[in-house]
């Protein structure tokens, strides 16, 4: 070997030996990607980072999107398809399932003889079923709008912190309107009042026209529409629901109490018989007697338990009847001719004669519709 290959040699065997380059890592995909199952499998398999990210925001999210509004939209029907069958069956004359539990302010022996329950169910459980419907679906899809943003990376918690906060701000802001749509709905609730029905509400008295969650329309006897806020009614009294007690009072005078009492009783014993009103009669009509003493006499208390529908037509025609019976047994004539119409004494120093004086009054005073004695003071005839 000759000293040049020697040196060669020496030189290779000093010189360090080069070592292999590692393969490049592939980078990770974010750990939303890794969490999800679809994500994951894209990335394994194809070992691109960006092909399963995009795969999570172009497959996965739209398709959880979509998932959420299909499954809401299905929650919604389901739920607005159970509400119509709990107020339905109105049509076919029965209760609906909404209603059942709540209790009815119509008498059985009412709905019996009166066909009224009908429509008022039919109005209260579409009220009903309206507000149900609108609070079914604000709350389905508030939900359903919160998945969504959830999906899309909106982080939800300062949200939620302002809503909470405006909520509060529109709570105190608007009370008087919460006020008004939680009294209109434990209104309907609790059936206190519906279309159609007379009622006095303290603020105005009248028929009902409309009911809503927040006003209610009342037209008054001379054709004045109230519209009235719910949260402002402190007291219902409703003329319109169940029964009603038509009380007529009839002064008969002094003379003849019994007979007066015998005749309105035949009076009211007719009505009963006649008709064109036993339909609307619940009970037969009772002369209870003598209810209070006047000035003109005693005063004879007649009671008849109808329908409320028509408690004012079956009065008219009672106090007509009264009336009649009275003027045709000759009780009214009595009772005129026993009235004293005192006038006052006229001052002194006026002419003799002369209309006013003391001698122009004589014969003037006395049993009504007659000549009578002179009166001597301010009291009846001596």
């Amino acid at each position: 070997m000759t000293p040049a290959t020697l040196a060669l040699a020496v030189l290779a065997l000093s010189e360090p030996t080069p070592e292999p380059t590692p393969a490049p890592t592939p980078t990770l995909p974010s750990a939303a990607c890794l969490d999800n199952d679809v994500c994951d499998f894209i990335f394994r398999q194809t070992g691109s980072q960006w092909l399963a990210e995009t795969s999570l925001y172009l497959l996965v999210k739209p398709f959880r999107i979509v998932a959420i509004i299909v499954i809401a939209l299905v929650i919604r029907y389901a739920v607005s398809r159970m509400i119509r069958r709990l107020t339905g069956n109105v049509g076919e004359g029965r209760t609906p399932g909404l209603l059942r539990p709540l209790r009815e302010r119509m008498p059985a022996s009412l709905q019996e003889a009166t066909g009224l329950l009908s429509e008022r169910r039919r109005q209260r459980a579409e009220a009903l079923g309206s507000v149900l419907n609108s609070v079914a679906s604000v709350t389905i899809f508030s939900v359903a709008a919160m998945l969504v943003l959830a999906e899309l990376g909106v982080n939800l918690a300062p949200l939620i912190a302002s809503a909470g906060i405006a909520g509060i701000a529109l709570g105190f802001g608007a009370q008087n309107l919460v006020k008004d749509f939680i009294a209109g709905l434990f209104m309907l609730l609790e059936d206190q009042y519906g279309v159609g029905d007379v009622v006095d509400l303290g603020q105005a008295s009248g028929t009902v026209e409309a009911v809503g969650l927040r006003i209610t329309t009342i037209r008054d006897a001379h054709g004045v529409l109230w519209y009235i806020r719910n949260g402002e009614i402190v007291r219902v009294g409703n003329k319109s629901q169940g029964w009603a007690l038509v009380m007529v009072d009839v002064p008969v005078g002094f003379a003849g109490v019994e007979e007066a009492t015998g005749v309105l009783r035949a009076a009211a014993a007719g009505l009963a018989e006649d008709p064109e009103y036993a339909d609307d009669l619940l009970e037969a009509p009772e002369v209870l007697g003598v209810e209070q003493i006047t000035v003109d006499g005693a005063v004879v208390r007649t009671t008849a338990k109808t329908a409320s529908q028509a408690q004012w037509r079956v009065a008219r025609e009672l106090r007509r009847r009264l009336t009649e019976a009275l003027e045709g047994a000759g009780i009214a004539q009595q009772m005129a001719a026993s009235r004293v119409f005192v006038r006052p004494q006229a001052p002194t120093g006026t002419a003799e004669g002369l209309p006013g004086t003391a001698e122009g009054l004589a014969g003037t005073t006395g049993v009504a519709g007659q000549g009578g004695p002179p009166d001597h003071g301010v009291g009846g005839p001596t």
